[in-house]
């Protein structure tokens, strides 16, 4: 449609400044002033002279200024306000000091006088008047109209210039069509209809081709339906503004990416998000990760500061959040705290908090804090895990080495020959190999009895070593499985290994009809109970007890009472060599347990 300010108004005395009445030069102006319809016009009328002064302004003028009949006669027209030589708008002062807006008409100057029509107009007028014909441009707002008849679409000179079309150029429904994206003109017709059945307003957004450079642009479409007469089927007319939206949809489709890249992201890094408002302490929660973080349902509703500080967080941990929370604030800094907390179903876990305050203005309180949530209660077991780990690895390096040493010293003082100390040396060092072999591939944390024992007496055996049933296996192992921690596999290990070697060299496996049995048991006492472990050797040569101590005897006798605190006993019968220890077994570290 087209501007209101661009149409002028036929109604009343006067509408046509050209069609005035014509004082004339040899008329006086009385018998035309004083005439009937310049007094019963019902609109303003009054004569200016080139000096400005108000020559006569008739009642009607009067009356809407609140001025007595003739009291504006020989005023200055200053005193009511500017005048334009054109038609405009303008705001005139009235009796009482108050303002009146008044569209003005003036009439061509003849004989030094000029006719000013004068009629009030409404504020609605008002603000679509010339001067806001550029801020409306600027905000990007048309006035449309279509009608129903033939299909015209009116666009003002604003909605033509936003959609690329000529300022007084025919436009139809069809070209607009023509100009859309598939698809979106069945959705606007679906949604005008709706509208329209509902006797309500519409609005929506599409996306077309500008006429005039086929840009693609984004527009708004506000309209209501005119109705053409009571219990029309139809209305007659569709009128409406529209707006060119593009930076406003682009603005939001960024955000929406940002948002979208921003759950991806949160998602992947398994983060809840919290939006905490500090006024009336309640919280938001972003996403479905700070519920499950939390153990609580979205029915459950969000947790605020109060209730977090004083019923999920662990008490040891308060005193440190409520600082870290000062310290942030005091310091407009990043909040970094951890600190546990007791979800709903009973298991403790820690969370790792990161956020910032934001405020309104930077001399400005901060109103709330915006942050994202980590479980890390995995992350800090595995620390604390390879901490113990690093600890245990440092224990047994410096413990291997001692043994190593050890080792080198006993081997070298009962070696007969270069050979001899060699093939002992090797022997010892490849015993304590498998024993570490066996604990690291169990991430240090234990090592099994019965695979100890199969290691050393694999290479001896004829048959399978675990199949006890067969009572002429020479190898016959017997017992329960035990799991043995670092601390005490490796001295059994090498107890174990100086047993195969004596009985290799000395006892029992040195002959082809020598046999061992071992058997061990589990005991009640200790921290975790006793292993209570028998070697026993028979059918090889004739024993007798040592005439020296060598490094076997020491370490059976020795390093297992000095590190496993066990009780040996040896002893050595004719048939065949026997040995008995009772030893404590340690608690296990269930934080070196992977599992736990």
């Amino acid at each position: 449609m087209h501007d209101a300010s661009d149409q002028s108004s036929t109604a009343g005395v006067g509408a046509d400044p050209a069609s005035e009445p014509d004082p004339g030069p040899d008329a006086g102006p009385g018998r035309d002033l004083h005439g009937t319809a310049f007094a019963q016009a019902p609109i303003g009328i009054l004569v200016v002279d080139g000096a400005g002064l108000i020559r006569e302004a008739n009642p009607h003028l009067c009356e809407l200024l609140g001025y007595a009949p003739g009291a504006l006669d020989g005023r200055a027209l200053s005193v009511l306000g500017a005048v334009a030589q054109r038609v405009c708008i303008r705001r005139w002062l009235r009796a009482d000091g108050t303002g009146l807006d008044m569209r003005i008409r003036p009439s061509a100057r003849r004989d030094d006088l000029q006719v000013l029509v004068v009629e009030a107009v409404d504020p609605d007028e008002v603000v679509r008047a010339e001067e806001n014909r550029a801020a409306l441009t600027a905000a990007g707002l048309g006035e449309w109209r279509y009608d129903y008849a033939d299909g015209r679409v009116v666009l003002s000179r604003r909605a033509a210039h936003l959609l690329g079309h000529a300022a007084d150029g025919p436009v139809t429904w069809g070209l607009l069509q023509a100009a859309m994206e598939g698809g979106e003109v069945a959705r606007i017709r679906a949604q005008v209809r709706a509208a329209l059945r509902e006797a309500r307003p519409f609005a929506f957004e599409c996306r077309l081709r500008r006429a005039r450079d086929g840009a693609a642009i984004d527009v708004e479409v506000r309209g209501q339906a005119v109705p053409a007469s009571e219990g029309a089927a139809r209305p007659a007319t569709l009128v409406g503004v529209v707006e060119d939206v593009t930076t406003r949809v682009e603005a939001r489709e960024a955000l929406r990416a940002g948002e979208q890249r921003l759950r991806i992201a949160t998602s992947l890094a398994a983060l809840g998000i919290f939006d905490w408002h500090m006024l009336d302490d309640q919280a938001v929660w972003e996403n479905e990760r700070m519920f499950a973080i939390f153990g609580r349902s979205p029915a459950d509703g969000a947790v605020g500061k109060r209730e977090f500080l004083e019923t999920l967080l662990h008490p040891e941990d308060r005193p440190g959040f409520r600082a870290a929370i000062t310290r942030a604030l005091r310091e407009d800094s990043i909040l970094s705290v951890s600190g546990r907390i007791r979800r709903s179903d009973g298991a403790w876990r820690t969370l790792d908090f990161a956020g910032r305050f934001e405020r309104d203005a930077p001399d400005r309180l901060p109103r709330r804090l915006i942050g994202v949530v980590a479980d890390v209660t995995e992350r800090r077991l595995a620390e604390e895990r390879q901490t113990l780990l690093i600890r245990e690895l440092h224990h047994r390096v410096k413990n291997t080495l001692a043994t190593v040493q050890a080792i080198v010293g006993s081997t070298a003082r009962t070696a007969s020959s270069i050979e001899s100390f060699y093939e002992a040396f090797v022997g010892r060092i490849m015993s304590l190999a498998h024993t570490h072999s066996v604990l690291t591939e169990d991430t240090w944390q234990t090592a099994s009895l019965r695979t100890l024992l199969a290691n050393e007496l694999k290479p001896y055996a004829e048959g399978a070593l675990d199949n006890t049933a067969e009572r002429d296996a020479r190898i016959q192992l017997s017992g329960p499985p035990v799991d043995m921690s670092s601390e005490i596999a490796v001295p059994i290990g090498m107890a174990i290994h100086e047993l195969t070697t004596n009985a290799a060299k000395y006892g029992a496996l040195s002959t082809r009809d020598g046999r061992v049995a071992i058997t061990w048991a589990l005991e009640a006492g200790g921290p975790a109970g006793t292993l209570h472990f028998t070697w026993v050797e028979s059918g090889g040569p004739a024993v007798s007890p040592p005439k020296r101590q060598g490094f076997g005897s020491r370490l059976l006798q020795r390093v297992l009472t000095a590190q496993v605190r066990a009780e040996v006993s040896m002893d050595y019968p004719p048939e065949g060599f026997a040995l008995t220890m009772r030893a404590p077994l340690p608690i296990r570290n269930a934080a070196l347990n992977p599992l736990a």
